[in-house]
């Protein structure tokens, strides 16, 4: 258990550590599109009432030409209850790098701060149901009920110690995606109580996170049944996305999630348990990179995407529109026009602060990746 745990920890501190070291070249927040706004010709594809059966899906979606984006249809949660009980105090683990844990004893969780690089735990907060008492998050956070609440993390997702002791709260909630994490340590000098949590890329890890997060508000019920929610989500969601995808092994999308920031020379091919291959799977592709044997992450090569010849790329919204849209990328790396998705310039873009969240929303996200691969002019 321990060793899984650690490697858990491993690939999620891979996954920061990309994400981190291009976040200061970004652009600006709230990403333009599969063309970054310069070509017009993306098919938006949003999470909506109407089921995946019922839409008008691709009959072959090899053949598909041009990109589409997925973007969720709203930003909401539904908490599993509006008032869960609660019992203090109660003690916690906060986790260290290499995953070994020191007791916290929390007192009380009436003002919280939650931090981490995708917004995961000020969601996860919110869907048990606790959002009344977020103090501050992070700039990742997306939900529009959270939208006037003070942001403790910068571009570069670094934290600010002096907003968050500014903010007076009773717990700090992180995952040490964000930082530095001595600067959040430090923290506990100024007597404020500081958990690092284990927030895992993947839906099993979402569930924990839920379980997690709920002993810290100590209510381990409300845990249990947001957890279960999300795993009960996600197998209905993959279920329906099962009747819609090909079955066929030969027909299946061959998919590769591609990491882009052109303004840092960053392109990285993610691979097993860096959650991209958890997020294909569910959409019944075939994950190029896990196919190849790559773990977590590594710096694309062009032989490597190449020799893979995806039939559909996965990318991020704002990474997409740093290389100059859908023709700069294919101009900036021949290595991917010349490849079966690049001919077809079969791309799916969405937001970077959602694609990867795993969390209460992991299963609208696959719902809206299912249409803009299945359904992109529905």
């Amino acid at each position: 258990m321990m060793r899984a745990r650690r490697a858990a920890a491993a690939a999620a501190a891979l996954v920061a550590g990309v994400l981190l070291l291009a976040a200061c070249a970004s652009p600006s927040a709230g990403g333009g599109g599969a063309d970054g706004g310069a070509e017009g010709d993306t098919a938006p594809s949003t999470t909506s009432s109407v089921p995946l059966a019922e839409l008008s899906t691709l009959d072959d979606p090899k053949s598909y030409e041009g990109p589409s984006t997925a973007v969720l249809g709203h930003s909401e949660i539904e908490p599993v209850a509006d008032n869960p009980a609660q019992s203090f105090p109660v003690t916690v683990p906060s986790y260290a790098n290499d995953g070994t844990s020191t007791d916290v004893t929390i007192e009380q969780t009436d003002s919280v701060v939650a931090a981490d690089l995708g917004g995961n735990i000020s969601v996860t907060v919110a869907g048990l149901g606790f959002a009344d008492s977020l103090v501050g998050v992070d700039q990742s956070t997306t939900l529009k009920s959270l939208d006037g609440l003070p942001r403790v993390t910068s571009g570069g997702h670094t934290v600010n110690a002096e907003a968050i002791i500014d903010l007076h709260p009773d717990v700090v909630i992180t995952d040490g995606t964000v930082g530095p994490r001595d600067v959040i340590e430090q923290l506990e000098d100024v007597g404020i109580t500081v958990v690092f949590v284990q927030n895992d890329p993947s839906f099993a890890g979402a569930e924990d996170l839920a379980r997690q997060v709920a002993a810290i508000y100590g209510s381990p019920e409300a845990g249990e049944q947001l957890a279960d929610r999300i795993a009960d989500e996600v197998a209905a969601k993959t279920a329906e996305i099962s009747q819609i995808a090909p079955a066929k092994p030969a027909d299946k999308l061959r998919i590769a999630f591609v990491y882009l920031r052109g303004t840092a020379g960053v392109y990285y091919l993610f691979g097993k348990e860096s959650g991209a291959d958890q997020l294909i799977d569910a959409l019944g592709g075939i994950d190029v990179a896990t196919d190849m044997g790559w773990d977590g992450m590594k710096p694309m090569t062009d032989e490597a995407l190449v020799k893979a010849n995806p039939d559909l790329i996965l990318v991020m919204s704002d990474g997409l529109e740093s290389v100059g849209g859908v023709d700069g990328l294919l101009e900036e790396k021949p290595a991917i026009a010349v490849t079966t998705a690049g001919e077809r310039r079969r791309f799916v873009d969405m937001e970077d602060g959602t694609v990867l969240s795993f969390g209460p929303r992991s299963a609208d996200i696959l719902d809206a990746l299912a249409r803009a691969v299945y359904a992109p002019e529905s």
